[in-house]
């Protein structure tokens, strides 16, 4: 399980702008024969929902000692996850691509939201009100509850169109497009975008060289 030190070690980018797609992006590239995924284990999805912001230090901390005495829970709390995941990137790919997303993965987002709903509660704040969850101390998969929320919330939203995949080789990472003129094609420009660039100064160099 998590030792706590390592719980405040932040290594999760967090660049897709909405929580949902952070999640999805925990996958590097899902086509690709030998991919890279950051949740490897219970206690990798413990680790990056601290750091994300969807559970709390304490939290945390208590979900690692319950996922230690039942080990067949968590191991069945992150299957769950991954099969959300999935769905999440399933959903999010077809519509950055103008497709009808899967009926299987709708379905899949539908289960876990309704089950998310079920412990959804109104908070006054300072300046309010907010959502908030109910206390399950016993629910291993309750980072999940607010992700499926992302995920519905995006998708009943008016900025729904500006949801984009990558388009970067070997990366399919989503991202929310917030340009002015919604033209952004990179998830990160000094990751994939400067890797373009290079390559389309190669191929002009090559070219110009040519016989």
């Amino acid at each position: 399980m998590i030792v706590e030190r390592g719980m405040r070690e932040a290594t999760t980018e967090l660049i897709g702008g909405r929580l949902c797609l952070d999640f999805a992006n925990t996958i590097h590239c899902y086509h690709a024969d030998e991919t890279q995924d950051d949740l490897k284990s219970y206690s990798d999805l413990l680790k990056w929902s601290l750091e994300a912001g969807v559970i709390t230090d304490r939290e945390a901390r208590r979900l690692a000692r319950e996922a230690a005495k039942y080990p067949a829970k968590a191991d069945a709390a992150f299957e769950r996850a991954k099969a959300l995941r999935n769905a999440i990137y399933g959903v999010f790919t077809a519509v950055a691509n103008h497709r009808r997303p899967e009926r299987k993965d709708l379905a899949l987002l539908n289960a876990v939201l309704a089950e998310a709903m079920t412990r959804a509660r109104i908070k006054a704040t300072e300046d309010g009100f907010d959502w908030d969850w109910a206390d399950d101390e016993g629910a291993l998969d309750q980072m999940l509850w607010p992700i499926a929320r992302s995920a519905a919330d995006l998708l009943t939203s008016d900025e729904l169109s500006r949801a984009r995949e990558c388009g970067g080789d070997n990366c399919t990472w989503l991202f929310m497009d917030t340009s002015k003129n919604q033209s952004r094609r990179w998830c990160d420009m000094k990751g994939c975008g400067n890797r373009a660039k290079s390559r389309r100064h190669y191929e002009r160099r090559r070219s110009a060289d040519a016989p």
